[in-house]
């Protein structure tokens, strides 16, 4: 039986101990419980670690035990926190948004490495959501222009919000569906994070996924469509030699390959992310 948090106090410690039991079915519920604990208190988790002794009073324990029940009920955590990191940046994120995940961070890598630096570039990030990678690219790149799309109007409102809160004048977002809103021939790099999952694959099912926007996440029978649309219009919006790189699922890499061959492009590679699967595939316009 849970302690009653009016009748008795209970330390930081000691709360995140009975948390942790609660989510023992998380992968990770330790830290889990720190996030959502650090998040009622307004503070770092490092707070937690350096005043374990510290009390809480009833409606911080309530606050807490509401959030944990929620985790428990499968809610993510980082719609339960309204934060998530990307790319060392503490994003808004919604229930209207697709969670940011760290393997997405090898699109902004490999959009860095291969954009001159210097050069007064346009990129574009389609299918935004929270605007996560359009975000890292602005703020490494100030002297980049970047242009972030999506066609809901909830997502494009949790990147304004996070455009706003980093000061970032350099990045545009626009309404509209995937290369639709952009000019002819006015993109130095295209890079997208598309819905990739198949429909009826079962782990739409499952963890937090179960609890994304659909629309974000899964495109078509064999979860191709999206990025059958991508590359199919590309080659307007594309300067001739610019770049376009988009993220796939594991075993998507060859077949992605085999769209961008039949469009005509050229330089196509799939790079693998740190646990050695096939993740981004980059190609170049016809010169």
């Amino acid at each position: 039986m849970r302690q009653d948090p009016v009748r008795t106090q209970l330390t930081i410690a000691q709360a995140l101990e009975q948390a942790s039991r609660r989510l023992r079915d998380q992968m990770q519920p330790r830290l889990e419980a720190e996030v959502l604990l650090a998040h009622v208190l307004g503070k770092a988790r490092s707070h937690l670690h350096a005043w374990p002794e510290s009390l809480l009073d009833a409606d911080q324990y309530r606050r807490f035990d509401r959030l944990v029940d929620q985790r428990v009920q499968g809610q993510p955590v980082a719609y339960l926190t309204g934060r998530r990191e990307f790319w060392s940046l503490d994003l808004e994120v919604t229930a209207a948004t697709l969670i940011p995940r760290p393997e997405t961070e090898l699109l902004v890598e490999q959009t860095l490495a291969l954009v001159p630096a210097g050069a007064r570039s346009v990129i574009a990030d389609l299918g935004t959501g929270s605007g996560a990678i359009a975000l890292a690219l602005a703020h490494e790149r100030p002297g980049w222009q970047l242009i972030a799309s999506d066609r809901s109007a909830d997502c494009l409102a949790v990147a304004a919000a996070n455009r706003s809160r980093f000061a970032l004048p350099n990045l545009l977002l626009v309404r509209g569906d995937w290369c639709e809103p952009l000019a002819d021939d006015s993109l130095d790099a295209l890079v997208s994070n598309p819905p990739y999952i198949p429909c009826q694959d079962p782990h739409l099912r499952q963890g937090d996924v179960a609890r994304e926007p659909r629309a974000a996440l899964s495109a078509g029978d064999d979860g191709l469509d999206a990025i059958r649309t991508l590359v199919a219009t590309a080659p307007r919006v594309l300067k001739p030699g610019a770049w376009i790189l988009l993220e796939h699922g594991l075993d998507q890499g060859e077949a992605v390959r085999n769209l961008m061959k039949d469009g005509a492009f050229t330089e196509i590679s799939t790079i693998r992310d740190l646990a050695g699967l096939e993740r981004v595939t980059r190609a170049r316009a016809a010169l």
